[in-house]
């Protein structure tokens, strides 16, 4: 088991920026493929960007490429998440989460979740 923690979230205005953390309590992070999760006001939790435990073979929602970007410092247990130029519609919590059972590629396995960190996009 591995405590996930965000921290970085915030009120910003449209077209601004957040960079989001996620510090894992194990070291079975460096062997995780690690993921950021939205839940937006009224909608079914989406995944966001996923990398594997060796920092590459990463996904982003399709909607969100070029404006988001994730990686993580395996020397220090930690999860970024880069979003620019932000929008209201990516007013959400955000979570990250640890796939620890797939041997550090992503098979979706998500086992371990943060409590989640607020980001409201305002115009």
């Amino acid at each position: 088991q591995v405590q996930l923690m965000e921290s970085g979230g915030g009120s910003v205005q449209v077209g601004g920026s957040l960079r989001l953390s996620c510090a894992a309590s194990a070291d079975v992070f460096g062997t995780s493929c690690m993921g950021w999760f939205r839940q937006r006001p009224g909608k079914e939790r989406e995944e966001v960007a996923r990398i594997n435990s060796y920092g590459y073979g990463v996904y982003y929602r399709e909607s969100l490429k070029g404006r988001f970007v994730v990686s993580r410092d395996n020397a220090k247990n930690t999860l970024h998440l880069e979003m620019n130029n932000l929008q209201v519609e990516d007013t959400a919590m955000y979570y990250c989460a640890a796939d620890t059972r797939s041997g550090g590629v992503c098979r979706g396995k998500w086992d371990n979740w943060g409590q989640g960190t607020q980001v409201t996009v305002s115009s």
